[in-house]
């Protein structure tokens, strides 16, 4: 997330200088396409070999050794071609890791599991303030200390975690359904899922990208340590909400309820942003849409994983699933470049909290649970 959001963009503007904005779209373009590509392939791979660390591991090692090795890069073709490489890396680790969690926890605590997946979020966003915490390191340095904090959360579930398969989640989901006497058709519900998530998606990967062009704008001395901490702030707030959504729709068997509403809020704080004339309240609403925005991702991912169909290819349908993390990115750099130009950021900010209240329309006429 540092590298993405600070690190990745900062460097961008050091090459290319006023083109920053068209290059940073591009590279994402192609980054997205092989993130897609690697999530589905790593995942199938991890399906078919039932070997989950195997792949985790080598993601890890791999996409860490191009992550060290991003920043002497100083022309931006050899720079974008990395970033796919790294991708395609990132994937193998980052598919296998989901599905495991599928593997293993049952539907009774998935909103629970959401909850503490905000905890994801929140540990890059404060990973973006210390690497660039003035005086604390430059250049490859900050990749370094990046690299090294991934190896240090994901290398203890590999070695020393001890998941135990539950055999309720080996069976298919309409099978699972029925005894939970949920009223939707699974298919229905995931595809309904797959949408709002893309909906929100859309949103969250405009500000992922162009959160410090925004801050910018609005006042010229934002740093790069303002626009970390700010983000920060964000998902850190966001945990404790998360965790008590994710326990109350465990306990009252309403797993989409919260989903809808946070779609609203986000909705609510992108209109915030949009029509804020002052930068305290523009501010205030990126924060508001930051929060909800957390919540509702953190919660959607550990819903998803009730409603996948076949568990025997749970880690394919997830990188599927995670079309809508990569597919935004693939429309995204160009509603910002056919948008910003002409109406500024609040034109853009107004599509995107519409599309937010369609993603709660489509999680609203869902029905699990009760």
């Amino acid at each position: 997330m540092p590298f993405l959001t600070i690190l990745l963009p900062a460097q961008v503007t050091q090459l290319a200088g006023d083109d920053a904005v068209g290059w940073l779209a591009y590279i994402a373009f192609v980054g997205a396409i092989a993130a897609s590509i690697g999530n589905i392939g790593f995942g199938w791979l991890s399906d078919l070999t039932r070997n989950r660390r195997g792949w985790i591991v080598a993601g890890l090692v791999l996409s860490c050794l191009l992550l060290i090795s991003a920043a002497p890069t100083q022309a931006l073709i050899p720079l974008l071609i990395q970033i796919a490489i790294w991708q395609l890396c990132l994937n193998m680790m980052l598919s296998p890791l989901a599905a495991w969690a599928g593997d293993c926890v049952p539907d009774r605590q998935k909103g629970t599991l959401g909850g503490l997946l905000a905890f994801a979020p929140a540990v890059g966003g404060l990973s973006g303030a210390l690497v660039t915490w003035p005086g604390l390191a430059e250049g490859n340095m900050r990749l370094i200390i990046v690299a090294a904090m991934v190896a240090l959360c994901v290398l203890p579930v590999v070695f020393f975690g001890k998941p135990r398969p539950m055999p309720a989640l080996t069976s298919n989901l309409d099978q699972r359904a029925n005894a939970a006497h949920d009223r939707d058709a699974p298919n229905q519900a995931a595809v309904r899922m797959w949408f709002a998530r893309l909906l929100i998606q859309i949103a969250e990967a405009a500000l992922f990208a162009y959160l410090l062009f925004w801050l910018l704008s609005l006042d010229p001395s934002f740093t790069e340590n303002q626009t970390a901490s700010l983000y920060s702030l964000a998902v850190i707030a966001a945990i404790p909400l998360a965790l008590g959504f994710g326990w109350w729709a465990d306990r009252k068997d309403r797993p989409i309820a919260p989903l809808w509403v946070t779609a609203l809020i986000c909705a609510f704080g992108l209109g915030v942003m949009a029509l804020g004339t002052a930068n305290i309240v523009a501010v205030t609403g990126y924060v508001i849409f930051g929060i909800a925005g957390a919540i509702f991702l953190s919660l959607h991912s550990a819903q998803t994983l009730r409603v996948l169909p076949r568990p025997q290819t749970r880690a394919r349908d997830l990188g599927i699933f995670n079309l809508t993390n990569t597919v935004p990115s693939l429309i995204m750099p160009w509603l910002t470049l056919a948008l910003v130009p002409f109406f500024g950021f609040s034109g853009l900010f107004i599509l995107l909290s519409i599309l937010a209240i369609f993603a709660a329309i489509l999680l609203f006429s869902i029905n699990l649970g009760k």
